[in-house]
């Protein structure tokens, strides 16, 4: 077993790994930027290093600072948590270079999962369907209107080493072809490192719909739950909820099946999600993402199993605790997770509002779980991820979790920032999404947030 544990990282999922990791017996060593000095996970960790500068380039991807702080602690264990360095396959080398333990995935499954074309390639090993799309780079426009005039439009032009929907465009016609190629290409740089696209047919209105899965170094790979991150705007989640409702008989465990295969295929250990797009009864393989997700707690709710304990055992060389079948056996209930950002929803704008938070009342009551990475007096800088912290509810059915969700919301206070608490009561009120009726699209096509406009605009 791991005994000295560096979580390369901040914020709620820092907090998340320190905790876990505290229940085990391990000692947890924190880094932290000059702007997080003082944040909540450096004060619970049992050490701390500091990184230097302010923004995300000059702390927490400054991998020669990192690596120093990892030497200098003597941790024998690095969590990357999500985001950062948690998919890049150089770091996860570093880290196992040095003879440290990195908790998540081998490199080369990083590397292939992590490139959305080799993903699709392992996918379809895997036996798992997948949209009909490019399985090389596109280097040029021609390509992707020949796919277009081919499958139809609309397409999707997505950067083969991104996610979160950064480098990716939907074109209509084969005339918006190469002004979205352009951009997509620039938006892929700026965010990932490289400029490599490809194109897939984009569907009109599908469900997110994806799959926990957890593997051993031992070969045993089980797959955790299903989650629907449908409720979502510019691509970037704001409900999941754990197990996908509203699924057609036998397609949760088919999903469960071709996302264990998939994982095989490239030789997966420790927890990851392989992530399907669903509508008209069918599902598509979409991509892997070789890390804990920030959703995670709702598939750990529904079966009482902490997907951090298991990463760090996995991690250690154990096997994993349960079986398929004990862990299908597990579940009970329904659990739904809320995104508190750092962001004013008036008019569907979703502005980002960084600044001091100046009263923070976490919600409570039966069933009622808060992860955060902020208190009373901490700040949102504009710097990282504006995620204040995640409102975890289980019912024991889906309607139980949707009334207790409402009602944790209402009683939750933040002061000092505006958050998404509005739209999300507004989701969650609303019909469509009480008969599983909406799509990916349907927070920004759909829903009505006209309503919301009290809360003052901060500008990043």
């Amino acid at each position: 077993m791991l005994k000295k544990i560096l979580i390369a990282n901040r914020g709620e999922i820092a907090v998340r790994v320190i905790r876990a990791a505290r229940e085990m017996g391990i000692a947890t060593v924190a880094v932290y930027s000059e702007l997080d000095r003082n944040a909540l996970h450096v004060r619970l960790a049992d050490e701390a290093f500091a990184l230097g500068g302010q923004t995300a380039a000059e702390s927490y991807l400054n991998t020669e600072a990192i690596l120093k702080a990892i030497t200098d602690s003597g941790a024998d264990g690095v969590h990357p948590g999500y985001g950062f360095f948690s998919e890049n396959p150089d770091f996860a080398r570093a880290i196992t270079a040095m003879g440290v333990a990195f908790i998540g995935p081998p490199p080369e499954a990083i590397d292939e999962m992590g490139d959305k074309v080799s993903s699709r390639k392992a996918a379809l090993r895997g036996g798992a369907p997948i949209v009909p799309g490019t399985t090389e780079f596109c280097t040029d426009a021609k390509e992707i209107t020949d796919f277009g005039t081919k499958f139809g439009w609309p397409v999707a032009i997505k950067a083969a080493f991104g996610g979160g929907g950064r480098g990716m465009k939907v074109v209509h016609s084969a005339a918006e072809v190469q002004e979205a190629m352009d951009s997509a290409q620039r938006e892929a740089k700026a965010f990932f490192g490289r400029d490599e696209v490809y194109v897939e047919k984009y569907l009109t209105w599908p469900r997110h719909i994806e799959v926990q899965l957890v593997g051993d170094q031992h070969g045993n790979v089980v797959w955790i739950s299903t989650r629907d991150c449908s409720a979502q705007r510019r691509h970037q989640k704001l409900i999941e909820e754990a197990p996908a409702p509203g699924l057609p008989d036998g397609v949760e465990e088919a999903m469960g099946e071709a996302a264990v295969k998939a994982a095989k295929a490239v030789g997966y250990f420790n927890a990851g999600t392989v992530e399907f797009i669903f509508q008209d009864g069918e599902f598509f393989f979409l991509e892997m993402n070789t890390r804990l997700q920030v959703e995670h707690p709702v598939s750990e709710v529904i079966t009482g199993i902490d997907l951090v304990e298991w990463q760090i055992r996995v991690a250690s060389g154990e096997k994993l605790p349960m079986t398929q079948k004990q862990v299908l056996a597990a579940r009970r209930g329904h659990a739904i997770e809320v995104r508190i950002n750092a962001e004013n929803p008036a008019g569907g704008k979703f502005l980002p509002s960084p600044g001091p938070i100046t009263k923070l009342v976490a919600p409570d009551g039966f069933g009622v779980r808060f992860d955060a990475g902020y208190e009373t007096g901490d700040e949102i800088s504009q710097y990282y991820d504006n995620l204040v912290g995640k409102v975890i509810v289980w019912g024991r059915d889906r309607d139980v979790a949707i009334a207790r969700t409402i009602r944790a919301l209402k009683e939750m206070v933040v002061e000092g920032i505006a958050t998404t608490i509005p739209a999300d009561i507004a989701i969650l009120e609303h019909p469509d999404f009480s008969a599983v009726t909406h799509s990916t699209k349907w927070v920004e096509e759909v829903l009505d947030l006209s309503h919301i406009g009290t809360a003052p605009i901060v500008p990043a």
